[in-house]
């Protein structure tokens, strides 16, 4: 069985994102790899964002404490554009990721859906896999 050596999880401050946040840090914590959290940020957060693009919010920070997950195996990045093409890129250089971790709100297009469009978007698209946490 080949190991798990990166994995990438979305944040974008929502109670879902958190849930995925520390369900990916327990993956990263068991398996020993490395996470990244990722947030996108869209045209029009740029003009004032509300997270740094150097330190993690105290939210990212609490999870992966609580979690138990070394510091030096948690990497925090803010890349530009929507929260798909995001996490599509995170398994490119430099990050590398192996898994993709993504929460869902389930607002979708269509009513109804169980996940929505970026969770859908993303696992349609993935060249790696991709695991979607229901909100909490």
């Amino acid at each position: 069985m080949k190991t798990l050596n990166s994995i990438a999880v979305g944040y974008d401050g929502s109670p879902e994102s958190e849930h995925a946040v520390r369900w990916a840090a327990r993956l990263a914590r068991t398996v020993d790899a490395t996470l990244t959290v990722l947030h996108a940020s869209g045209i029009l957060e740029r003009l004032g964002s509300p997270f740094s693009h150097s330190v993690a919010p105290d939210a990212v920070e609490r999870i992966l404490t609580e979690e138990g997950l070394d510091s030096t195996r948690c990497h925090w990045v803010v890349d530009e554009g929507d929260a798909c093409s995001a996490l599509l890129h995170s398994a490119s250089p430099p990050i590398n990721a192996e898994l993709l971790v993504v929460g869902s709100r389930g607002h979708g297009k269509r009513p109804g859906m169980l996940i929505g469009s970026v969770s859908l978007e993303v696992v349609q698209h993935s060249s790696v896999p991709v695991v979607v946490i229901p909100g909490p």
